[in-house]
């Protein structure tokens, strides 16, 4: 049942899909919406619930492709050319970003610091994929794209080790097992460095040559290697898959541009079933059992946590007003922040009901908030010159007569 409706949905965005370029429907909220009506709180045709266990594995397999894919588009190459500004949002804007949303859970949501801290770095992590009609638009400045892009690239795999942190000091834990902790990072990265390497390696041997048909299976056998040797040593799969897309891009630039639309394709499919997914784990009675408090909590995590966290980080960059406030409106949640809600779920600790009932909120209207504004803003870009005159009749003109953006399917 979830395959067919999966496929329907599926087929309906698709027909949408050149819609949604022109106008602020946006395919990301479609699934939501339908994986909404269908779930046991609407209609009933999807019986899942937050334990079911193709929900986390659905969403681990979705941001592990997420992560591979990122990873590939910021080599080191690309990160030692150009780290400034990404500098600046992940050193100071993700510790910040976490500090005030942990802030805003403790004094407006109520809960404990533990739990607070908790929700603060399971919301930390941006996704460019709400915002895709700004990351992809050739007429938005360079250097905002590539900020973007490669923060929200990183910050997945930064902030969870402090996930599993808070995790464990919100389950009373008097030992943190951090010894444990750094051996799973650790193994996760060396398993994303060594594996593509020595893969990359060997296809340069004289005994050894990808055929054009198969060259773009080159990258997906090296990523279910990755995913099955951090299954198999219990590595954080994560950090494994964003390591592996990095060593990719490195060492395998023509490995990596078989690979990018073929890959592209699978990373947004698991993306877009879990999101269908995820939407039928929300219904009305779960928005019913949170507080105003709650609702205001999510609110603020939005409009005011990243705003003042990258304003603080972007004193003096150079970056222009018009890109400072891009950066700090697109700070969109995704699907390390899904994931990291079901290890709340999953872990069972204190609290771990109203954790998880503010983090599924807010990822939630930041779906709906940020996947229909990306293609507003974007216009004020295209249409720079005006000043704000320009800016205000981007936002209001008529869609069919904006150029058409240079981007791939949006989500």
């Amino acid at each position: 049942m979830l395959l067919l409706c999966f496929a329907a949905v599926l087929l309906a965005a698709v027909l949408l899909s050149s819609l949604a370029h022109r106008t602020i429907l946006s395919t990301a909220v479609l699934f939501l919406i339908a994986g909404f009506a269908l779930g046991p709180g609407a209609l009933g045709v999807l019986d899942l619930t937050a334990d079911s266990p193709i929900v986390a594995t659905l969403a681990e397999l979705a941001l592990f492709a997420v992560l591979f894919t990122d990873g590939m588009r910021v080599g080191w190459a690309d990160l030692r050319t150009a780290w400034k500004l990404p500098g600046r949002a992940l050193g100071w804007g993700l510790p910040l970003t976490l500090l005030i949303t942990a802030l805003l859970a403790h004094y407006i949501a109520g809960l404990a610091w533990p739990q607070a801290l908790l929700v603060g770095a399971i919301l930390a992590p941006t996704d460019p994929v709400f915002a895709a009609a700004l990351v992809g638009n050739d007429k938005v400045p360079a250097r905002l794209r590539h900020l973007l892009n490669v923060e929200s690239g990183v910050n997945d795999g930064l902030a969870l080790p402090f996930v599993i942190l808070f995790l464990a000091v919100a389950a009373g834990s008097d030992d943190l097992h951090l010894p444990e902790l750094g051996t799973e990072l650790a193994l996760g990265v060396a398993i994303g460095v060594a594996v593509p390497w020595l893969a990359l390696w060997l296809e340069r041997r004289r005994f050894f040559s990808a055929s054009t048909q198969y060259e773009p299976l080159n990258a997906i056998a090296i990523g279910l290697l990755v995913l099955a040797l951090g299954y198999a040593t219990h590595a954080n799969l994560f950090l494994a898959a964003f390591a592996a897309g990095i060593t990719v891009a490195t060492f395998g630039p023509r490995q990596r541009e078989a690979f990018e639309h073929f890959g592209e394709l699978i990373s947004e499919l698991l993306k877009l079933a879990a999101l269908l997914v995820f939407g039928a784990l929300i219904s009305v009675q779960f928005l019913s059992e949170i507080s105003w408090t709650g609702w205001a909590f999510a609110v603020l995590a939005l409009i005011a946590a990243r705003p003042i966290a990258l304003w603080l980080s972007f004193l003096r960059s150079g970056l222009s007003l018009r890109e400072q406030a891009a950066a700090m409106w697109f700070g969109p949640k995704g699907f390390a922040s899904v994931v990291y809600g079901l290890l709340v779920l999953e872990a069972a600790i204190p609290g771990a009901d109203d954790v998880f009932h503010l983090v599924a909120l807010t990822i939630v209207l930041s779906i709906l908030a940020h996947s229909s504004t990306d293609i507003l803003v974007a216009r004020i870009f295209e249409r720079a010159g005006g000043g704000w005159r320009g800016a205000l009749k981007a936002m209001t003109g008529p869609a069919e007569s904006d150029p058409a953006p240079v981007t791939a399917e949006r989500p």
